[in-house]
């Protein structure tokens, strides 16, 4: 019985002390943090994207006729020079023998009449009538020439076959698309930015662009051009480049990104923190400072210049670049409190659904 009951108050103690462990771990608060950055160096926004090829196109017979071959499928790469598709090219050919055996005999007449006239032996007009029929069949000679050759759609650059818009034996007209083709330069990233950013578009410093399917790797971009037009939305349209090696995996055309546009630093010692930080303290402007060593909050009064429309505090005192503070949960903390970080949420799987 005395043993029965000593293990029943062990028992009880034990799950005493778990319940109290367990209170004691659900009392940390769980606080989120920002680093301080130098005035200017700070993410404006984010923005989303979409990336697309550096160059597609739409490739077309600038001759009218029927479809003879198409030698390439939907997906295939191609190269430069290579001939995609191939127009019956028998009226066309019997057109530029006729054209080049008229063409031989008038130059060759000309030419005599030319060389008589050097020599003085034919009248100025037999000479100007001579140039004149060279020069038209000459002009008519290269024209059925370039019907011909038209009759051979190639590949203007390296890329690959997006969609095939026609078949063999098809009859279509000048100019209807028979390829879409796209370019494997390096692929470019197109996003939309609102008036606020477009006016400030002068200090844009870097760029950089991330993805879900790539989850530890961040893109550098080069920008290309801004519209200068706002589309019905009232937004800018801006046209990027990604930076890297051809060698390298790069996203694809019509993968989502989010892009990062980073300001310009400034030669200034203001620093930048998210107003969210920033909290009222017996008068002062206080915000907390994170140690990471002992995963604690201490209290920092510091001096605030200027409030920006992106959510941004400019500070003049107080804060060093690089320190990290507290920017959601700071009402509740205390001096030298032992706090709990949130996990971050990735910017391209909002809620976690990937």
């Amino acid at each position: 019985m005395k043993n029965i009951l000593i293990v029943f108050y062990t028992a009880i103690f034990l799950l005493s002390a778990c319940k109290e462990q367990n209170r004691q771990s659900e009392s940390v608060p769980i606080v989120k943090i920002s680093e301080v950055l130098k005035y200017g160096e700070e993410k404006a926004v984010s923005f989303p994207g979409k990336v697309k090829a550096s160059s597609e196109i739409n490739l077309a017979f600038r001759i009218s006729g029927p479809i003879a071959k198409i030698n390439v499928k939907e997906g295939e790469f191609i190269k430069k020079g290579q001939v995609l598709a191939e127009m019956d090219s028998r009226d066309y050919a019997i057109q530029f023998s006729a054209t080049e055996a008229e063409y031989k005999q008038v130059k060759a007449e000309a030419e005599r009449v030319i060389q008589l006239y050097e020599k003085q032996s034919v009248p100025e007009n037999d000479y100007d009538k001579a140039v004149s029929g060279l020069q038209q069949i000459t002009a008519k000679y290269d024209a059925h020439k370039n019907a011909l050759n038209d009759t051979k759609l190639i590949a203007p650059f390296d890329g690959y076959v997006q969609k095939r818009y026609f078949d063999k034996d098809e009859t279509i007209s000048a100019g209807m698309p028979v390829l879409s083709i796209i370019s494997s330069d390096m692929p470019e990233v197109e996003i939309n930015i609102p008036a606020g950013e477009f006016i400030r578009r002068d200090k844009f410093g870097k760029f950089a662009c991330s993805f879900a399917i790539y989850p530890d790797k961040i893109f550098p971009l080069e920008l290309i051009a801004i519209n200068q037009k706002a589309n019905l939305n009232q937004l800018y349209t801006a046209r990027l480049k990604m930076i890297g090696d051809k060698k390298t995996q790069l996203p694809t055309a019509g993968m989502s990104t989010i892009v990062d546009i980073y300001f310009k630093p400034e030669d200034t010692d203001l620093l930048t923190i998210p107003i969210g930080s920033m909290f009222e303290k017996n008068g002062q402007s206080c915000v907390w400072i994170y140690d990471k060593n002992s995963q604690t909050v201490n209290i920092r009064n510091i001096t605030i210049t200027e409030i920006q429309i992106n959510g941004m505090l400019v500070v003049s005192r107080g804060l060093e670049a690089g320190e990290k503070v507290v920017t959601a949960g700071v009402r509740s903390l205390s001096d030298g409190e032992k706090i709990k970080l949130l996990p971050q949420v990735s910017k391209t799987n909002v809620g976690g659904l990937l």
